[in-house]
């Protein structure tokens, strides 16, 4: 894969490729937001839970077969900075499923948990 699916110009392997591969982390909420999304687009549970909040990471987490995300936007950010405890991103997500393009709107709560950013819950403003 060449460039990243966060949306971003970089390629994968120096975007968010190296922090589904533990080689960095997120800076901001922003760049855990565009992580994840791109976590979801590649198929990587085990970032995904990594970078859960524990008091609300599921046991477990299975992909739907049918379903490629496509496209992230990120809408609005509030505070998530590299000084910042919490913060959240507003953002609109764009996929296939079985061939019919839709898209979701979700704003999300990110936290620091012993020191690294971690996605706590989120709120879908609009669904498939």
């Amino acid at each position: 894969m060449s460039s990243c699916p966060c949306g971003l110009p970089a390629p994968y392997d120096e975007c968010c490729g190296r922090l589904h591969r533990g080689e960095a982390a997120a800076e901001t909420a922003e760049q855990l937001m565009r992580s994840r999304f791109s976590a979801f687009a590649v198929g990587d549970a085990d970032y995904l839970l990594r970078s859960w909040h524990p008091a609300t990471r599921p046991a477990e987490l299975a992909f739907e077969p049918h379903l490629r995300w496509k496209r992230l936007s990120v809408v609005a950010t509030g505070a998530g900075g590299p000084a910042d405890e919490e913060g959240t991103v507003e953002f609109r997500a764009r996929f296939s499923r079985r061939g019919r393009a839709g898209e979701m709107r979700e704003v999300s709560r990110f936290a620091r948990h012993e020191g690294a950013w971690v996605y706590v819950n989120g709120e879908v403003r609009s669904s498939p």
